[in-house]
């Protein structure tokens, strides 16, 4: 099912206009920021998604309150991220990303990942043509100083402070690999994986291979996803 597809045109033609809303800002209890420009997106996937599956539970991350989902009390789970790199986005940075994924009984259904301002998106049905021998491993913006001290030498790091772009190269062979052994929430984190896994990557999540299972918005999740 590729019903997600029909999303990228809406996120083109409203782009414009959330790119307007990038310096309208607001500080986070958790410190981190919000723009008026990912409340607009989270409006828009919001209703995209509603529209188009029926008895849906979404989940977005402006929006969640801390509680677990059955995913088999309903027929659809959405899980969106509505700009993540949102510092990025704020600074001017075009290495900003849009996450969605859908679950149906509690099974993965589809996802995307969209780089607006790069004008790429990648589909959960897509075949990726890799065409890069990439020696980059691209690490989370989460990490402290003693863990960056602590990484092992001999590769090419990259940190670029978007879990979307970050996913996205490693999907496309630009990235070796992607990690976070710090943990990241599961809309920053399922678009990516189920995409990787289709496209024959490996994917290891808290220690453990990963195969498509739903991630509770109420945890945090050590990921790492490599190409072989």
């Amino acid at each position: 099912m590729n019903i997600l597809k029909g999303l990228i045109p809406e996120i083109k033609l409203a782009l414009p206009e959330i790119l307007k809303l990038r310096s309208q800002k607001t500080k986070k209890e958790d410190d981190s920021y919000v723009s008026e420009g990912d409340l607009l997106v989270d409006r828009m996937v919001i209703d995209f998604v509603k529209k188009n599956y029926p008895s849906v539970v979404v989940i977005t991350e402006e929006t969640y309150t801390a509680s677990t989902i059955d995913v088999h009390a309903t027929e659809f789970v959405a899980i969106v991220d509505p700009i993540d790199g949102t510092e990025n986005f704020i600074s001017g940075l075009r290495e900003w990303g849009i996450g969605v994924c859908i679950y149906h009984n509690g099974i993965f259904e589809e996802a995307l990942i969209g780089l607006p301002e790069l004008d790429q998106y990648v589909h959960s049905d897509d075949d990726i043509d890799k065409v890069f021998d990439s020696r980059i491993y691209g690490i989370s913006s989460s990490l402290t100083k003693e863990d960056l001290l602590a990484l092992e030498s001999g590769f090419e790091y990259r940190i670029i402070g978007c879990c979307m772009y970050n996913m996205f190269n490693v999907i496309r062979g630009s990235f070796k690999q992607f990690q976070n052994p710090k943990g990241a929430k599961s809309w920053d984190i399922l678009p990516g994986l189920n995409i990787a896994l289709k496209n024959g990557l490996e994917v290891i999540v808290d220690n453990k291979p990963y195969h498509g299972e739903f991630l509770q918005a109420t945890e945090r999740y050590r990921f790492c996803i490599k190409n072989l």
